[in-house]
């Protein structure tokens, strides 16, 4: 069968014995797509102002095939991006990075940066809100966790520390977000009852 976007759809047969099964893993939405969902929602309700940052590319090498259709061949991040998203919610600037894993017992530091660590310290120094979203992927639950709670594991982590952050730990300090169809990931309430 092929799709309107021109990908063929797969077979949803299972794999005969001794084959690697289909990995349907990726069939739902990410978070990252669910938030943005979300920030429409709260947009048009006029509840924030929420947006996922652009990744600021260098393009090098373009080809022409016809005037109106432009492909790039080539091009580099211009810079490490800091956080995926930013705005404004009742005239405080919020800042956060959303991030998945499969572990079902512990976030690994791996998947943050130190340069988003940097920018997230930075944006609460001067007062704005940073937090990092985290989805469990196989317990499918979303948590909203402070970033200074995400800054003591990371620094511990610097100094010899575990490379990795409970789920007890984030179950417990951090925000559980309800789920829900406007708003699929309404990391708002968890803002609400944290800061406000």
């Amino acid at each position: 069968m092929n799709y309107p976007n021109g990908k063929r759809g797969s077979s949803m047969n299972l794999a005969p014995k001794g084959k690697k099964k289909p990995d349907f893993s990726n069939r739902g939405m990410t978070l990252e797509e669910d938030i943005n969902v979300t920030n429409e929602y709260y947009l048009q309700a006029g509840i924030a102002v929420v947006h996922k940052k652009p990744t600021p590319v260098q393009i090098v090498n373009v080809d022409y095939p016809k005037r109106s259709a432009a492909v790039i061949k080539e091009a580099y991040f211009k810079q490490a991006s800091t956080t995926d998203f930013n705005g404004v919610y009742r005239g405080k600037y919020i800042d956060f990075e959303a991030k998945e894993t499969k572990n079902k017992t512990s976030f690994p530091l791996s998947n943050v940066h130190q340069h988003q660590i940097d920018h997230m310290k930075e944006v609460h120094k001067h007062g704005g809100i940073s937090f990092l979203i985290i989805k469990f992927t196989p317990l499918d639950e979303v948590f909203l966790l402070p970033s200074p709670l995400l800054f003591q594991y990371w620094d511990d982590q610097m100094n010899g520390g575990r490379k990795s952050i409970p789920y007890t730990y984030v179950e417990k300090e951090g925000m559980r977000i309800p789920l829900h169809y406007q708003a699929r990931v309404h990391y708002i309430t968890a803002i609400d009852k944290l800061y406000f």
